[in-house]
């Protein structure tokens, strides 16, 4: 399992990059193009933005703060994973999409200053984001499904063994 996690973190750290690669020399340049679209519907385009903030571009022109706390962030996910490690499939699979998500915006923050997005909803206005955006979105969606569905239920059989092997004794 730790070398699947290895594996999906280069392979998310390197498709992120290779996408905003390509943003960055084919996007840029013609600044907006359809994407995924039904008859005359937009659902998504691709659109270039330079992003010095954080989500929504709150926090505009932090650079060197967010470039620490997503530091953090990254390492605090490394250090949970290798303590709970192989407690849950996705608890693993989350904090590794963290941690690939962290380090595919910290390269935009320390090569450009900024973080390339081009992913734009336009069913509804939303933010435009990239693919390292999708890894801490999802990864957050699986540790919420875990708190909540997954981890109490690991609790729940802790506690009835620990209150069975207190009952042998």
């Amino acid at each position: 399992m730790a070398i699947f996690l290895a594996v999906l973190v280069i392979a998310l750290v390197g498709a992120d990059q290779l996408v905003k690669y390509w943003a960055v020399h084919d996007l840029k340049p013609v600044g907006s193009m359809d994407f995924i679209h039904f008859g005359s519907h937009k659902i998504v385009d691709l659109t270039y933005l330079e992003n010095d903030g954080a989500i929504f571009g709150s926090m505009s022109g932090q650079r060197w703060f967010l470039i620490g706390f997503t530091t953090l962030v990254v390492i605090g996910c490394a250090i949970l994973l290798i303590k709970v490690f192989r407690r849950s499939k996705l608890l693993d699979v989350a904090l590794a999409l963290f941690i690939a998500g962290g380090i595919g915006n910290l390269i935009d923050r320390f090569r450009y200053a900024y973080v390339v997005d081009m992913f734009e909803i336009k069913l509804f206005h939303f933010a435009i984001f990239n693919v390292a955006d999708i890894c801490v979105t999802v990864a957050f969606v699986l540790l919420l499904w875990y708190a909540v569905f997954i981890d109490p239920k690991i609790e729940k059989k802790k506690k009835a063994a620990a209150e069975k092997a207190e009952t042998n004794e």
